[in-house]
């Protein structure tokens, strides 16, 4: 991308994107015509390049995001203000799969990470404790600081215990949802070692949970009921604890091929270079991920409302395209049935960095996974089968998607962000700035900076430097929020508390 003060994402956009600060009265040069602005115009905002009548579409990415509310001039700046959804309810679709070549070389690329006895590899060998009910939360951070005193983490990356307040007091899909989750979290390669605690009278039942976990190794992952401990429930935890350490510690990094990497796909605190910086690119590396046999998740249902035929027509099979259409239209049928309209999703801090409609930020969100076909469509709490691209059920929520995502087996969660945000889930979390500004005010926040592209920095050449840094942290590198203890899970709840 050449440096430059705006630009124009798609020919048949009738709206340029300021890539600065703009005052009233300015004139840009788009298309061989001269547009002067009519007001001061934010960096990241839109600024009309034709007169338009109320009610006509407001195009950019090649897609209406909207439709004017009133009779607008060339050079206006559009935001909330003057622009409202075309969203509504439910809708009918049809399939016309378009299929693309990637185009993209295979290289024989590795990464060091721990092969797991079930075929999965971690990115991380960590010691996870894994409440089955809110209540013992206390406990097991008790049991997570006793480790770290006693063994220093020798011959392991970290322990962490993974709050939550549910296990108790739901029912039917929360309690599902609450089971599914923290059975993927005792399942995932990253934990070399699982602490399951349980308090006993709970409603996720330890021993009905255990079945869940199917044939585990049981040196690795061990259940304590801490109403049946006779005496000092931290004795006989810090007992477990050990046992899983000892066997955990002896695990070594190895190298293994690209293609077992899974990354999760993530925005937040978006603004309006999202859609032109860094989520163009993780789509880049999501693509080259694929071609390398890869895979990557591409969740927040919510925000493909308005982009979502572009994911349905690259659904691989017929099959693939009716489990999407079900995806979006049960997660809008989740908002009708509470009384909430499908469009409503930007944040106040989407609007102040130019997101003005849902659609607007559908069409920048999806850009995150780049042009390969949908291979694989999950529910919420589903682990991955399927290599490739993959679509998951999950609301846009930026704790609860990202639990979701490193649930469904993901090692690294892909987080772009032009606001800035400093929070983790359990694995790793890598932070995406779509902007210079937000790079250099947060490099405690900030792993990789996608705001090059505006100074120039060409996307051939970045999302090299960007596969080299995923790699890194692939193999150990740790990111941010893991520098800093920024780590923590979220379940989805939709119903009654007990």
């Amino acid at each position: 991308m050449n440096e430059t003060s705006f630009i124009k994402i798609n020919p048949a956009d009738n709206v340029v994107v300021c890539l600065r600060p703009f005052s009233q009265g300015e004139t840009i040069e788009v298309d061989g015509q001269t547009i002067t602005l009519q007001q001061d115009t934010p960096a990241g905002h839109k600024v009309l390049l034709v007169d338009v009548s109320e009610g006509t579409d407001i195009i950019k990415y090649g897609y209406p995001i909207g439709h004017a509310r009133e009779d607008l001039k060339k050079g206006q700046w559009v935001n909330e203000n003057n622009l409202k959804t075309n969203l509504s309810g439910t809708l009918n679709y049809e399939y016309n799969p378009v299929n693309q070549d990637l185009g993209i070389a295979h290289e024989n690329l590795t990464f060091k990470g721990y092969k797991r006895a079930n075929g999965e590899v971690g990115v991380r060998n960590e010691i996870w404790i894994v409440p089955t009910v809110g209540c013992v939360n206390g406990i097991a951070d008790r049991l997570v600081n006793q480790l770290i005193a006693e063994t220093h983490l020798e011959g392991i990356d970290a322990v962490y215990a993974w709050h939550h307040n549910y296990g108790c007091s739901q029912l039917s899909g929360d309690h599902e949802n609450t089971r599914k989750i923290l059975r993927d979290i005792c399942q995932h390669p990253n934990a070399g070692g699982v602490l399951v605690l349980s308090l006993g009278c709970e409603n996720n039942q330890p021993d009905k949970f255990m079945e869940m976990l199917g044939d585990y190794d049981k040196s690795r992952v061990k259940l304590m009921i801490t109403q049946k401990v006779e005496g000092d429930e931290m004795e006989e935890g810090m007992k477990l604890l050990k046992e899983i350490y000892e066997v955990t510690r002896q695990d070594k990094r190895e190298d293994v091929p690209l293609s077992e990497l899974r990354v999760g796909l993530k925005c937040g605190g978006s603004d309006g270079f999202s859609g032109i910086t860094a989520n163009p690119l993780v789509g880049e590396f999501s693509d080259f991920l694929v071609a390398q046999g890869g895979t990557s998740i591409l969740t927040e249902v919510p925000e493909m409302f308005g982009a979502e035929t572009i994911l349905m027509n690259r659904c691989k099979t017929p099959q693939l395209f009716e489990q999407t259409v079900s995806l979006i239209n049960d997660f809008k049928e989740y908002f009708l049935s509470h009384g909430e309209p499908v469009g409503e999703n930007p944040s106040p801090g989407n609007k102040a960095g130019g997101i003005s409609t849902l659609e607007d930020k559908a069409l920048g969100c999806t850009q995150k996974c780049g042009r390969a076909p949908v291979s694989g469509v999950l529910g919420y709490g589903d682990r991955l089968t399927e290599h490739g691209l993959n679509l998951l059920s999950a609301p846009g929520n930026d704790l609860v998607a990202s639990t979701a995502l490193a649930a469904a087996g993901c090692q690294i969660v892909l987080f772009t962000t032009g606001r800035g945000t400093p929070f983790g889930t359990f694995v790793p979390t890598m932070k995406i700035s779509t902007n210079n500004d937000i790079f250099a005010r947060k490099p405690n926040w900030i792993d990789f900076n996608a705001g090059e592209l505006l100074k120039g920095v060409s996307m051939k050449d970045l999302n090299r430097k960007f596969i080299d840094k995923i790699i890194a942290v692939a193999s150990g590198e740790k990111t941010r929020n893991e520098e800093n203890g920024y780590r923590e899970i979220s379940i989805f709840k939709n119903g009654v508390t007990l």
